[in-house]
């Protein structure tokens, strides 16, 4: 791919900045960051980097899926040309010389995108919203804990110490206090953030110990993805340097909740921008029913998508420190214990949080996902069931309940594979089949105490 419009916009970029290094970032399947280090003045002089399309079928372990798995793929490993975008070019705010990171969209060199790679995924299933003279809007809001290094995988995480020296031993949900107990954490995370334009609105403590939420300002779906995966990689790199580790594990601890990431979803008219999901009357709209039935539909099927670990279903299991993930598909207004709530707003605000996706999940995929699950019920003119007015927690799991249930889901719903990519669809299971055995190849801690000595 030759394509070279953003060039001058790099240049001044660069210029501006006094870039000497550039990182060249790809998000892989799992959401961890692939590329290369490249000297400026190569980068900018039409030195673009190449990859090899399989870091798109590696999994999280660095393994590979078997033959058969892969029987679709083509075995000479082609080379990619990384693209720049450039809307997605930010500062390393914590480098010692002046250093870019660039997200890149992945083209094989006779022109053609790259299917699989989950930032493509995103941008197919927005073209398809483009063409109906839909603009999706989203709004993120994205979990994650603080806890203290540990080296030893054996050894459960613990909360990190605060400022006062001492770790939290209850649940503090909203507490300003226990937000401040790492105050000289947040602060320069947000430097850093600021630093590289990213558009956060609001922190806050959440329910588990060490547990927060930073919420982002409502936008582009593309953009905000990006931001997203730019927002961990800074917060990881600001949680070590104060001593400690920031994940965004789905169930990190046993006794306390998950971390989530909760997507808002409203949908405009190209035209002339008012809300659609909002009618004449200031009621929600037919087009907001639809979408809500396409989601209630076509969500346990890309739950792979949503929850992709083996870790994630822990998250979403009914027990005593589970907080308030949600454990099924129903609808309802200001309603937490529902899968899909509608927050009380103004008709121009009127929007839908999906609530399933955890935070360990790839934020092009979730996006992608769940703008696709409405999508199909926007098309297909889904009605979704009446909207649950008490709690929703008796209503039972409608919920595929580990990875291996979810991934046959997926399998088996042609209308996803047909809007999110058969080769993408095809790859991600195969690379979602491969990680779950190797899952069960360990024998864990719970074996070796409970089952050892005892049968």
């Amino acid at each position: 791919m030759s394509n070279r419009q953003e060039q001058p916009l790099l240049n001044d970029w660069f210029q501006n900045h006094g870039i000497t290094e550039v990182e060249c970032l790809v998000s892989d399947l799992t959401g961890i960051l692939k590329g290369k280090i490249m000297p400026a003045g190569k980068y900018l002089n039409g030195g673009r980097p190449r990859l090899p399309d399989s870091i798109f079928i590696q999994t999280v372990t660095g393994g590979y899926p078997d033959d058969e798995d892969i029987r679709f793929w083509n075995p000479a490993e082609r080379d990619m040309e990384l693209v720049p975008d450039p809307k997605a070019v930010f500062l390393v705010p914590w480098a010692e010389d002046p250093t870019a990171q660039i997200i890149h969209d992945c083209y094989y060199l006779t022109g053609e995108p790259v299917e699989l790679a989950p930032r493509h995924v995103l941008k197919r299933v927005l073209e398809l919203y483009a063409k109906r003279g839909w603009t999706p809007v989203i709004a993120p809001e994205v979990e994650f804990y603080l806890v203290k290094t540990n080296t030893d995988s054996d050894y459960p995480l613990e909360p990190p110490i605060g400022r006062t020296g001492r770790q939290e031993s209850s649940r503090q949900s909203f507490s300003i206090d226990a937000v401040n107990e790492f105050d000289p954490l947040f602060e320069e995370m947000y430097d850093y953030c600021e630093a590289m334009n990213l558009d956060l609105d609001t922190l806050i403590h959440e329910e588990g110990a060490g547990q927060m939420e930073v919420n982002f300002q409502h936008g582009d779906p593309l953009a905000l993805a990006d931001q997203v995966v730019m927002f961990k990689r800074t917060l990881r790199e600001t949680a070590l340097r104060h001593g400690m580790y920031a994940t965004f594990m789905a169930k990190p601890m046993a006794n306390e909740p998950g971390s989530s990431m909760h997507i808002h979803q409203s949908l405009l008219d190209a035209k002339d921008g008012h809300n659609v999901f909002a009618g004449d009357d200031g009621q929600p709209s037919r087009l907001f029913h639809h979408f809500i039935g396409g989601l209630q539909k076509y969500l346990p099927s890309v739950m792979p998508l949503l929850a992709p670990n083996v870790n994630s279903y822990r998250r979403l299991m009914r027990t005593e420190s589970s907080g308030s993930a949600p454990i099924n598909v129903e609808w309802g207004m200001d309603n937490r214990t529902v899968g899909l709530r509608v927050p009380v707003s103004s008709p121009e605000a009127t929007r839908v949080e999906n609530r399933l996706a955890g935070a360990d999940a790839n934020p092009y995929l979730v996006m992608a996902a769940s703008l696709a699950c409405g999508y199909l019920g926007m098309l297909s003119q889904l009605e979704p069931r009446p909207p649950m007015t008490g709690s929703a927690w008796s209503g039972g799991h409608k919920l595929p309940d580990d990875i291996g249930p979810a991934l046959d889901l997926l399998h088996d719903c042609q209308p996803l594979a047909d809007i999110l990519g058969e080769r993408f669809t095809h790859s991600y299971l195969a690379v979602k089949r491969a990680e779950h055995r190797a899952y069960f190849q360990v024998i864990s801690s719970w074996e070796r105490e409970h089952l050892l000595l005892r049968v």
